[in-house]
């Protein structure tokens, strides 16, 4: 079973920087879509930054301009660089991981494209 580990969630102030880092344990993510999902309390789970295994990426309205989603093929880490961190960016933070291939990347942004998960890392920007 693939595991999907996130890491590098905490507290943080408005306009501040964060980076979120992710990996798996069975598969390298040069050969996997990725994408980053955030789920706030009360609310959908979204999408934040996806990348293709080609280097595509896509981003939520939300985030364009201030994350970045990246990886680094040979530590086989996916990293969710975030800068001018706001109050609305408060959620649990998931990684995510999929294997197969989709011609439109906008399907890389929705949750059932993707087959392992991980269990989240928590960001909280306090107002």
């Amino acid at each position: 079973q693939e595991q999907v580990v996130e890491s590098g969630g905490g507290l943080v102030q408005t306009g501040d920087s964060l980076r979120l880092s992710c990996t798996t344990s069975r598969r390298e993510i040069r050969n996997s879509g990725m994408g980053w999902f955030r789920q706030a309390p009360g609310k959908e789970r979204e999408s934040v930054a996806v990348q293709t295994t080609v280097g595509s990426t896509a981003y939520g309205d939300s985030v364009k301009g201030r994350f970045t989603i990246s990886r680094d093929n040979a530590k086989n880490i996916l990293y969710l660089q975030m800068n001018n961190l706001k109050p609305e960016d408060t959620a649990v933070y998931y990684c995510a991981a999929t294997l197969k291939y989709y011609r439109d990347i906008n399907d890389y942004t929705q949750i059932w494209a993707y087959s392992y998960w991980g269990q989240g890392t928590q960001v909280t920007v306090p107002s």
